[in-house]
C-alpha cells in the first residue's frame, strides 16, 4: 500500500522525475516515459540496435528529443547505484 504526498502516490522504490516515472500499476514498475506506456528499456534497446532518437520521436507522437534524452539520464543515474546487474553471457 503507498503513501499519498501531494496528492501523488508514493510506494517504497518509485522514481518520478520529470520525464521517468515508475508506478507498480503501469507496466508492472517498470521505469517509463511520463504519461506513457514506453519503457526506459525500450527506448535503450531501440538506441542499442541503430535507431537514432528522432526514428523513435517519429514512431511514439508522445514522444520528445527531450523525454528520450531524459530517460538517458535516468539509465545512466541507475548504473551509477550500488546495485549488482548480472548480464547472461
Amino acid at each position: 500500500m503507498g503513501l499519498v504526498k501531494h496528492g501523488v502516490a508514493s510506494y517504497p522504490g518509485r522514481v518520478k522525475t520529470q520525464f521517468v516515472d515508475s508506478d507498480p500499476n503501469i507496466m508492472m514498475g517498470k521505469p517509463v516515459i511520463v504519461g506513457t506506456r514506453i519503457t526506459v528499456e525500450s527506448i535503450l534497446e531501440r538506441l542499442a540496435a541503430g535507431e537514432s532518437i528522432s526514428d523513435i520521436v517519429a514512431s511514439h507522437l508522445r514522444l520528445t528529443e527531450a523525454s528520450i534524452r531524459g530517460a538517458l539520464a535516468f539509465a545512466a543515474q541507475a548504473l551509477r547505484a550500488e546495485v549488482a546487474y548480472p548480464i547472461a553471457g
